[in-house]
Parts: structure tokens; C-alpha cells; sequence
């Protein structure tokens, strides 16, 4: 039989970017493994993270808003989903390597915590050892997936999960392109969660800033988009145009200022940073009763209390947080039936 791997590989050499990174130039894998006779490394790196525990669970895990009442509202998952369609496109106008990008954009935030940067300020607060939703995806991809075995990703998905903050510097121009796109989707998805929520209108967006990046979701994201491929097709960088980025970075500005400290958006996240520190608490003194998995993990590997605590915590959903937190702090009704 023909080895379609091989044949991809070479399509890849054909038709991509001399910039891209190319499947059969990858730098590998911590722990060595057979190739795949019909999927280059990227593409079977994409298929573990879609069929992991950790991505199932981002569908109950909040974006911005904490419990909404409403249908319509992006959670982490769609929040993921959304950043993955942007980058796959800049990447597939820029004849990057899309099985690469669609990899990192879906991992990014395996790691994020309970109720969004609410339960990751909690954690990062109480663990001695300090928490970062980027380092935590990383974690959970090499030490809690498969049962401890891990998925095994190729170093350039693992880099550029662990780079697509702000300040990071991936290593690959895919990583690049994720990193912009997760700015994009949650700067557009939030202000068109803030309007639905009726915390902002449409209208009240500065007027010099959508006068340069649209007066709509539709426009602001073509205009980002288009941006970034005409500025970066044939180079070795992604970049912008000074005015669309200083745009940008100006309306995330607006959103921290109008929406992400809203008191009307935000007047939950107290309580539930209270609950994460109240869960790390209860359960750094009572190790016993985290699951086998996490105390096992601990022992073999040498991890420390706190870092496996926190590991248990970020791993939890919003309900499945607040479940546990209500069977460990609110006291039962008794009685004999």
C-alpha cells in the first residue's frame, strides 16, 4: 500500500510557504514513536487534543461571563473553536502548515481553570508554586491525559501552546498566527457577549477605533484578518499594520475598562475565587481525598502537594467545581427515614 503520510509530506513540500514548518521536519517527540502510515505528525497531534478528557470538558468551563442565563453565550470550548477557524485561515492564506496551527489553537487553553481568569487568579494566589493557565495546558497534555501517559505532542505544538500569551515568543510562524488569532476571537466574541448581555452597545465602542477596524463583529474580524495576511504573505513573521494593531490593543484596552471588570459582568467572580481558594484549602489538608490518579501521579513523578492540588482544581468544570464545594462546605439536611 502507498504510504499516504509520505505523500502528504511531500504535498506539504510543494505547496507550502518556505517559512512553514513542514510535518516530516518536525523536531519529534519527548518519547519516541511509530510513525503513522496515512497522517503527518501535526494532523495526529490535532486528532489526540480533539479526543482528549481535557478538551471534552472545556464546553462547561466559562469564557468571560459566569453562568449566563441564555443560550448564545461562548464558553471556553467555542471561545477555542473560534480561534481556531481564524487561525486556519490567515495560516491557509499565508500557505502555512493549517495542521499545525489547528493543533496549538485547540490545545491553548487545556489548562484553564474553573471560571476563567477568576479561578486562575484564585490558584495563582493561594499555590506557593504560582499558576499559569498556558504552563497548566502543557501539564495536562504531557502528565494528566491517559492516565498519566500523556499525549505525547510534538515539541512545536507544546511550544506554541505554551507561548500564546501576549508576552510569548513562539518559535514557529503557525504559533505566531495562533497568538494573534486568540486576541482576535476573544476581543470580537467578548464585545458581541457584552452587547448581547446589554453591558455595552454597539454605539458605545470609541468611534476612532471602529473607524479603522469596522463598525461590526463581521467587519472587525475581516478587517484584523486581512490585515495580517497582506502584511505577513512571503515573510518570515506575522505582523500588522501600525494603525490596525494600535487599534487592536486599544479596544482590549476599552474591553478591560467597560466589560472585564464591569461590576454587572463581573460582581460573581468574588465568590467564585473565594470557592477555588476554599477548594485549595480543603483539599491541602485533606490529600486523601483527591482521586487515586492524582496521588499517584504525585508519588511517581515527585510532584509536590501544592502543584497536584492545583492540578485537580484546574481541571474541574464550573459545575463540577461548584459541586464539590457544595458536598464539602454547605452541611446536609439529617434525619432518620
Amino acid at each position: 500500500m502507498t504510504n499516504i503520510r509520505e505523500m502528504l509530506e511531500q504535498r506539504e513540500r510543494q505547496m507550502l510557504s518556505p517559512y512553514a514548518a513542514f510535518s516530516d521536519a518536525s523536531k519529534g517527540r519527548k518519547k519516541e514513536e511509530a510513525a503513522c502510515d496515512i497522517r503527518p505528525v501535526f494532523q495526529r497531534d490535532r486528532d489526540r487534543i480533539i479526543h482528549s478528557k481535557s478538551f471534552r470538558r472545556l464546553k462547561d468551563k466559562t469564557q468571560v461571563f459566569l453562568t449566563p442565563e441564555g443560550d448564545h453565550y461562548r464558553t471556553r470550548m467555542t471561545h477555542t473553536l473560534e480561534v481556531s477557524q481564524i487561525a486556519r485561515s490567515i495560516s491557509r492564506a499565508l500557505m502555512l502548515n493549517e495542521d499545525l496551527t489547528e493543533a496549538i489553537a485547540l490545545g491553548h487553553d487545556l489548562g484553564h481553570t474553573p471560571f476563567g481568569h477568576a479561578g486562575e487568579r484564585a490558584l495563582n494566589r493561594v499555590c506557593p508554586e504560582g499558576f499559569r493557565h498556558q504552563e497548566q495546558s502543557v501539564r495536562v497534555t504531557e502528565l494528566h491525559e491517559k492516565e498519566g501517559r500523556g499525549l505525547n505532542l510534538t515539541l512545536e505544538v507544546l511550544d506554541g501552546i505554551k507561548n500564546h500569551q501576549t508576552a510569548g515568543r513562539p518559535a514557529t510562524l503557525e504559533g505566531a498566527v495562533v497568538r494573534l488569532a486568540d486576541k482576535i476571537a476573544y476581543v470580537n466574541h467578548d464585545i458581541d457577549d457584552a452587547i448581547r448581555g446589554r453591558i455595552i452597545c454597539e454605539e458605545d465602542l470609541p468611534g476612532e477605533l471602529t473607524e479603522v477596524l469596522g463598525h461590526s463583529l463581521k467587519e472587525r474580524l475581516n478587517t484584523l484578518v486581512h490585515d495580517i495576511v497582506t502584511n505577513s504573505y512571503g515573510k518570515s513573521e506575522i505582523i500588522m499594520s501600525q494603525p490596525v494593531e494600535s487599534a487592536m490593543f486599544a479596544l482590549r484596552k476599552y474591553m478591560f475598562a467597560s466589560v472585564y471588570t464591569n461590576p454587572v459582568a463581573k460582581g460573581q467572580e468574588s465568590k467564585a475565587e473565594q470557592m477555588i481558594e476554599m477548594l485549595y484549602a480543603y483539599y491541602r489538608t485533606h490529600l486523601d481525598f483527591l482521586p487515586e490518579e492524582y496521588l499517584r501521579l504525585a508519588e511517581q513523578r515527585g510532584e509536590s502537594a501544592d502543584r497536584i492540588v492545583a492540578d485537580y482544581i484546574a481541571g474541574m468544570t464550573d459545575k463540577y467545581a461548584v459541586s464539590r464545594f457544595s458536598d464539602i462546605m454547605i452541611p446536609k439536611a439529617w434525619g432518620v427515614y
